[in-house]
Protein backbone atom coordinates (compact mmCIF):
# COMPACT_ATOMS: atom_id res chain seq x y z
CA UNK A 1 0.00 0.00 0.00
CA UNK A 2 1.36 3.47 -0.96
CA UNK A 3 1.46 6.05 1.99
CA UNK A 4 -0.89 9.25 0.51
CA UNK A 5 0.04 13.25 1.36
CA UNK A 6 -2.59 15.92 2.64
CA UNK A 7 -3.94 16.77 -0.80
CA UNK A 8 -5.73 13.06 -1.47
CA UNK A 9 -7.18 13.23 2.24
CA UNK A 10 -8.49 16.31 1.24
CA UNK A 11 -9.96 15.32 -2.16
CA UNK A 12 -11.17 12.62 -0.42
CA UNK A 13 -13.14 14.31 2.33
CA UNK A 14 -14.13 17.34 0.09
CA UNK A 15 -16.06 14.45 -1.71
CA UNK A 16 -17.90 13.49 1.55
CA UNK A 17 -16.44 10.06 1.24
CA UNK A 18 -15.92 8.56 4.80
CA UNK A 19 -13.05 5.33 4.97
CA UNK A 20 -13.05 2.67 7.90
CA UNK A 21 -9.84 3.25 8.46
CA UNK A 22 -7.17 6.12 9.16
CA UNK A 23 -3.55 6.39 10.05
CA UNK A 24 -2.95 10.32 10.37
CA UNK A 25 1.23 11.19 11.12
CA UNK A 26 3.71 13.59 10.03
CA UNK A 27 5.89 16.06 11.62
CA UNK A 28 3.01 18.98 11.13
CA UNK A 29 1.04 18.47 14.51
CA UNK A 30 -1.60 21.24 13.21
CA UNK A 31 -2.65 19.25 10.40
CA UNK A 32 -2.86 16.15 11.56
CA UNK A 33 -5.45 17.97 14.32
CA UNK A 34 -7.46 19.31 11.32
CA UNK A 35 -7.75 16.38 9.71
CA UNK A 36 -8.49 14.66 12.53
CA UNK A 37 -11.07 17.01 13.57
CA UNK A 38 -12.56 16.89 9.98
CA UNK A 39 -13.03 13.31 9.65
CA UNK A 40 -15.07 13.77 13.48
CA UNK A 41 -17.42 16.46 11.38
CA UNK A 42 -17.83 14.20 8.94
CA UNK A 43 -18.75 10.96 10.63
CA UNK A 44 -20.32 12.09 14.08
CA UNK A 45 -19.99 15.56 14.93
CA UNK A 46 -17.23 16.92 16.78
CA UNK A 47 -20.28 17.69 19.76
CA UNK A 48 -21.94 14.24 19.69
CA UNK A 49 -20.44 12.94 22.93
CA UNK A 50 -22.38 9.38 22.28
CA UNK A 51 -20.86 8.09 18.90
CA UNK A 52 -17.40 9.80 19.57
CA UNK A 53 -14.81 8.19 21.25
CA UNK A 54 -11.29 9.08 22.34
CA UNK A 55 -8.64 6.83 23.57
CA UNK A 56 -4.85 7.76 24.46
CA UNK A 57 -1.69 5.80 24.32
CA UNK A 58 -2.09 3.51 27.02
CA UNK A 59 -5.47 2.50 26.47
CA UNK A 60 -6.75 -0.82 26.65
CA UNK A 61 -7.50 -2.50 22.99
CA UNK A 62 -9.98 -4.39 24.06
CA UNK A 63 -12.03 -0.92 24.94
CA UNK A 64 -10.91 0.28 21.51
CA UNK A 65 -12.71 -2.78 20.13
CA UNK A 66 -15.75 -2.76 21.63
CA UNK A 67 -16.51 1.01 20.77
CA UNK A 68 -15.80 0.04 17.27
CA UNK A 69 -17.99 -2.45 17.41
CA UNK A 70 -20.89 -0.89 18.66
CA UNK A 71 -23.98 0.74 16.51
CA UNK A 72 -24.06 4.05 16.36
CA UNK A 73 -26.56 6.29 18.81
CA UNK A 74 -27.03 9.75 16.98
CA UNK A 75 -25.51 9.41 13.65
CA UNK A 76 -24.96 7.40 11.08
CA UNK A 77 -21.23 6.34 12.17
CA UNK A 78 -19.72 6.33 15.31
CA UNK A 79 -15.89 7.85 15.38
CA UNK A 80 -13.15 6.06 17.52
CA UNK A 81 -9.68 8.09 17.90
CA UNK A 82 -6.76 6.35 19.24
CA UNK A 83 -3.70 8.48 19.85
CA UNK A 84 0.28 7.86 19.67
CA UNK A 85 -0.12 4.50 20.70
CA UNK A 86 3.05 3.00 20.77
CA UNK A 87 2.88 0.17 18.72
CA UNK A 88 6.49 -0.53 18.51
CA UNK A 89 7.27 -1.16 22.31
CA UNK A 90 3.83 -3.30 22.41
CA UNK A 91 3.53 -6.62 23.26
CA UNK A 92 3.57 -9.32 20.03
CA UNK A 93 -0.61 -9.94 21.90
CA UNK A 94 -1.08 -6.14 21.54
CA UNK A 95 0.32 -5.77 18.38
CA UNK A 96 -1.54 -8.03 17.00
CA UNK A 97 -5.06 -6.40 18.43
CA UNK A 98 -4.02 -3.48 17.21
CA UNK A 99 -3.43 -5.36 13.83
CA UNK A 100 -7.13 -6.40 13.52
CA UNK A 101 -8.14 -3.41 14.47
CA UNK A 102 -6.92 -1.89 11.57
CA UNK A 103 -7.50 -4.27 9.05
CA UNK A 104 -11.27 -4.34 9.58
CA UNK A 105 -13.97 -3.15 7.32
CA UNK A 106 -16.09 -1.21 9.52
CA UNK A 107 -19.78 -1.10 8.25
CA UNK A 108 -20.63 1.82 11.09
CA UNK A 109 -17.61 3.10 12.18
CA UNK A 110 -14.55 4.60 11.14
CA UNK A 111 -11.08 4.46 13.16
CA UNK A 112 -8.43 6.68 13.18
CA UNK A 113 -5.26 5.92 14.13
CA UNK A 114 -2.96 9.62 15.26
CA UNK A 115 0.60 9.46 15.87
CA UNK A 116 1.58 12.93 16.92
CA UNK A 117 4.19 11.95 19.31
CA UNK A 118 6.41 9.94 17.13
CA UNK A 119 6.83 9.13 13.20
CA UNK A 120 6.57 5.38 12.12
CA UNK A 121 9.24 4.40 10.08
CA UNK A 122 7.08 3.07 7.09
CA UNK A 123 10.28 1.73 5.20
CA UNK A 124 12.36 -0.11 7.75
CA UNK A 125 9.86 -1.19 10.48
CA UNK A 126 8.31 -4.46 9.80
CA UNK A 127 5.42 -3.29 12.15
CA UNK A 128 5.12 -0.45 10.38
CA UNK A 129 4.92 -2.76 6.95
CA UNK A 130 1.80 -4.67 8.71
CA UNK A 131 0.56 -1.78 9.55
CA UNK A 132 0.78 -0.70 5.96
CA UNK A 133 -1.26 -4.26 4.89
CA UNK A 134 -3.37 -4.08 7.79
CA UNK A 135 -5.03 -0.79 6.74
CA UNK A 136 -4.67 -1.26 2.88
CA UNK A 137 -7.32 -4.99 3.58
CA UNK A 138 -9.56 -2.44 5.27
CA UNK A 139 -9.90 -0.02 2.47
CA UNK A 140 -8.23 2.74 4.27
CA UNK A 141 -5.51 5.52 4.07
CA UNK A 142 -1.97 6.03 5.85
CA UNK A 143 -1.58 9.82 5.64
CA UNK A 144 1.71 11.36 5.93
CA UNK A 145 0.61 15.10 6.75
CA UNK A 146 4.05 16.91 6.23
CA UNK A 147 4.81 20.71 6.95
CA UNK A 148 3.45 22.58 3.85
CA UNK A 149 6.08 24.51 1.62
CA UNK A 150 6.55 28.75 2.05
CA UNK A 151 4.27 29.22 -0.70
CA UNK A 152 1.38 26.50 0.70
CA UNK A 153 1.42 28.72 3.81
CA UNK A 154 1.22 32.01 2.12
CA UNK A 155 -1.88 30.80 -0.21
CA UNK A 156 -3.40 29.54 3.08
CA UNK A 157 -2.85 33.55 4.84
CA UNK A 158 -3.76 34.85 1.87
CA UNK A 159 -7.15 32.81 1.53
CA UNK A 160 -7.30 33.22 5.70
CA UNK A 161 -7.27 37.16 5.72
CA UNK A 162 -9.85 36.47 2.54
CA UNK A 163 -12.29 34.96 4.81
CA UNK A 164 -11.65 37.86 7.09
CA UNK A 165 -13.25 40.69 4.48
CA UNK A 166 -9.29 41.48 4.53
CA UNK A 167 -6.87 41.88 1.62
CA UNK A 168 -3.52 40.15 1.47
CA UNK A 169 -1.65 39.93 -1.61
CA UNK A 170 0.65 36.96 -2.07
CA UNK A 171 3.97 38.71 -1.88
CA UNK A 172 3.35 39.91 1.81
CA UNK A 173 2.07 36.41 2.99
CA UNK A 174 4.98 34.84 1.91
CA UNK A 175 7.06 37.85 3.89
CA UNK A 176 4.88 36.92 6.99
CA UNK A 177 5.90 33.67 6.51
CA UNK A 178 9.69 34.53 6.80
CA UNK A 179 9.16 36.51 9.45
CA UNK A 180 7.03 34.71 11.97
CA UNK A 181 8.19 30.62 10.82
CA UNK A 182 6.23 27.79 9.57
CA UNK A 183 4.51 26.37 12.12
CA UNK A 184 0.26 26.92 11.00
CA UNK A 185 -0.68 27.78 14.60
CA UNK A 186 1.23 30.84 15.05
CA UNK A 187 0.32 31.47 11.36
CA UNK A 188 -3.06 31.90 12.20
CA UNK A 189 -2.71 33.86 15.55
CA UNK A 190 -0.87 36.56 13.91
CA UNK A 191 -2.84 36.74 10.75
CA UNK A 192 -6.07 37.00 13.57
CA UNK A 193 -3.73 39.98 15.60
CA UNK A 194 -2.64 41.52 12.19
CA UNK A 195 -6.39 41.76 11.14
CA UNK A 196 -7.60 43.07 14.20
CA UNK A 197 -4.83 45.76 13.67
CA UNK A 198 -5.47 47.44 10.77
CA UNK A 199 -7.84 50.09 10.14
CA UNK A 200 -8.42 49.38 6.29
CA UNK A 201 -8.89 46.19 4.57
CA UNK A 202 -5.66 45.99 2.96
CA UNK A 203 -2.95 44.67 4.77
CA UNK A 204 1.10 45.35 3.85
CA UNK A 205 4.60 44.82 5.46
CA UNK A 206 4.47 47.38 7.59
CA UNK A 207 1.59 46.06 9.26
CA UNK A 208 3.23 43.00 9.68
CA UNK A 209 6.27 44.66 11.08
CA UNK A 210 4.49 46.58 13.73
CA UNK A 211 2.46 43.31 15.00
CA UNK A 212 3.52 40.72 14.14
CA UNK A 213 6.07 38.57 16.94
CA UNK A 214 8.72 37.70 14.51
CA UNK A 215 10.02 34.24 15.19
CA UNK A 216 13.85 33.75 16.88
CA UNK A 217 14.72 32.52 13.59
CA UNK A 218 13.65 35.46 11.45
CA UNK A 219 15.94 37.40 13.80
CA UNK A 220 18.33 35.69 13.04
CA UNK A 221 17.75 35.74 9.68
CA UNK A 222 17.73 39.50 9.35
CA UNK A 223 21.02 39.41 11.18
CA UNK A 224 22.22 37.74 8.61
CA UNK A 225 20.36 40.53 6.18
CA UNK A 226 22.22 42.96 8.09
CA UNK A 227 25.81 41.42 7.34
CA UNK A 228 25.09 40.59 3.77
CA UNK A 229 23.92 44.71 3.49
CA UNK A 230 27.00 45.51 4.98
CA UNK A 231 25.20 47.34 7.64
CA UNK A 232 26.69 47.06 10.40
CA UNK A 233 25.12 48.87 12.77
CA UNK A 234 21.99 47.09 12.45
CA UNK A 235 23.78 43.63 12.55
CA UNK A 236 25.23 44.81 15.85
CA UNK A 237 21.90 45.46 17.46
CA UNK A 238 20.34 42.23 16.39
CA UNK A 239 23.22 40.31 17.74
CA UNK A 240 22.68 42.08 21.06
CA UNK A 241 19.16 41.11 21.09
CA UNK A 242 19.76 37.42 20.04
CA UNK A 243 22.62 36.84 22.44
CA UNK A 244 20.31 38.95 25.02
CA UNK A 245 17.64 36.13 24.49
CA UNK A 246 20.29 33.03 25.62
CA UNK A 247 20.63 32.44 21.85
CA UNK A 248 23.03 29.84 20.64
CA UNK A 249 26.44 31.78 19.20
CA UNK A 250 26.97 28.47 17.20
CA UNK A 251 23.51 28.70 15.72
CA UNK A 252 24.05 32.80 14.22
CA UNK A 253 28.01 31.05 13.14
CA UNK A 254 25.94 28.30 11.18
CA UNK A 255 23.15 30.22 9.73
CA UNK A 256 25.65 32.65 8.57
CA UNK A 257 27.41 30.10 7.05
CA UNK A 258 24.06 28.18 5.53
CA UNK A 259 22.96 31.40 3.59
CA UNK A 260 27.14 31.73 2.31
CA UNK A 261 25.90 27.65 1.29
CA UNK A 262 23.23 28.88 -0.17
CA UNK A 263 24.60 31.61 -2.43
CA UNK A 264 27.39 29.01 -3.42
CA UNK A 265 24.74 26.58 -4.82
CA UNK A 266 22.75 29.35 -6.53
CA UNK A 267 26.32 30.87 -8.15
CA UNK A 268 27.22 27.32 -9.23
CA UNK A 269 23.67 26.20 -10.57
CA UNK A 270 23.72 29.57 -12.79
CA UNK A 271 27.17 28.70 -13.99
CA UNK A 272 25.58 25.57 -15.38
CA UNK A 273 22.30 26.92 -16.71
CA UNK A 274 20.48 25.35 -14.00
CA UNK A 275 17.13 27.56 -12.61
CA UNK A 276 17.21 28.42 -9.29
CA UNK A 277 13.91 25.63 -8.89
CA UNK A 278 16.41 23.02 -9.21
CA UNK A 279 18.34 24.77 -6.51
CA UNK A 280 15.14 24.17 -4.58
CA UNK A 281 14.68 20.43 -5.48
CA UNK A 282 18.30 19.08 -5.52
CA UNK A 283 18.56 20.20 -2.33
CA UNK A 284 15.68 19.68 -0.98
CA UNK A 285 14.54 23.01 0.47
CA UNK A 286 10.90 22.16 0.34
CA UNK A 287 9.50 25.11 2.87
CA UNK A 288 12.42 26.92 2.59
CA UNK A 289 12.51 27.38 -0.87
CA UNK A 290 12.78 31.37 0.22
CA UNK A 291 16.36 31.13 0.85
CA UNK A 292 16.76 30.28 -2.25
CA UNK A 293 15.10 33.20 -3.99
CA UNK A 294 17.28 35.46 -1.36
CA UNK A 295 20.44 34.02 -2.41
CA UNK A 296 19.77 34.53 -6.12
CA UNK A 297 18.89 38.40 -4.95
CA UNK A 298 22.51 38.13 -2.44
CA UNK A 299 24.51 36.74 -5.42
CA UNK A 300 25.12 40.13 -7.26
CA UNK A 301 26.57 41.13 -4.36
CA UNK A 302 29.69 38.31 -4.52
CA UNK A 303 31.89 36.92 -6.23
CA UNK A 304 34.39 33.81 -6.14
CA UNK A 305 37.17 35.86 -4.17
CA UNK A 306 34.44 37.29 -1.29
CA UNK A 307 32.74 33.66 -0.98
CA UNK A 308 36.11 31.85 -0.26
CA UNK A 309 37.03 34.82 2.14
CA UNK A 310 33.59 34.83 3.88
CA UNK A 311 33.41 31.08 4.34
CA UNK A 312 36.97 31.33 5.81
CA UNK A 313 36.24 33.76 8.28
CA UNK A 314 33.03 31.99 9.63
CA UNK A 315 35.14 28.95 9.90
CA UNK A 316 37.71 31.21 11.68
CA UNK A 317 35.06 32.19 14.29
CA UNK A 318 33.39 28.15 14.62
CA UNK A 319 36.88 26.83 15.66
CA UNK A 320 37.31 29.95 18.00
CA UNK A 321 34.21 29.46 19.53
CA UNK A 322 34.56 25.63 20.46
CA UNK A 323 38.44 26.02 21.38
CA UNK A 324 39.21 29.22 22.61
CA UNK A 325 37.94 30.73 25.72
CA UNK A 326 37.90 34.42 24.61
CA UNK A 327 33.95 36.07 25.17
CA UNK A 328 31.85 34.45 22.59
CA UNK A 329 30.00 38.33 22.45
CA UNK A 330 33.31 39.19 21.03
CA UNK A 331 34.06 36.66 19.00
CA UNK A 332 30.70 37.05 17.23
CA UNK A 333 31.34 40.74 17.17
CA UNK A 334 35.32 40.25 15.60
CA UNK A 335 33.65 37.65 12.39
CA UNK A 336 30.92 40.35 11.96
CA UNK A 337 33.24 42.89 11.35
CA UNK A 338 35.29 40.89 9.06
CA UNK A 339 32.83 39.73 7.28
CA UNK A 340 31.09 42.66 6.44
CA UNK A 341 34.60 43.87 5.25
CA UNK A 342 35.10 41.66 2.80
CA UNK A 343 31.40 42.03 1.56
CA UNK A 344 32.45 46.06 0.78
CA UNK A 345 35.71 45.87 -0.25
CA UNK A 346 36.68 42.38 -1.69
CA UNK A 347 39.20 41.73 0.55
CA UNK A 348 40.45 40.82 4.40
CA UNK A 349 40.93 43.75 7.31
CA UNK A 350 44.66 42.03 8.15
CA UNK A 351 46.54 39.08 7.63
CA UNK A 352 45.97 37.71 11.32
Amino acid sequence: MDIVYESKLKELLSGNRILPVYVLFGDDGYLINHYMNMIINKTCGKDNDFDLQKFEKDADLQGVYDALNQFPMMSDRKCIILSDYDFEAASADNFEKLITLLSDDYEFSTFVFMLEDFEPDFKRSSKAKKILTAVEQAGGLVVELKHRDDNDLARMLVNGAKKRDYNLDISTAKYMVEICGSDINTLISELDKVCRYVESNEIDKADIDKVCVKSVEASVYEYVKAVIDCNASLAFKILDDLLFMRFEPMIIVYTLASSLTDIVRVSVAKKANKATSDVVSDFAYKNKSFLVSRANTNLRKFDDNRIRLCIKEILKADNLLKSSAADKKTLLEQMTVRVIYIIANGDIIDNT
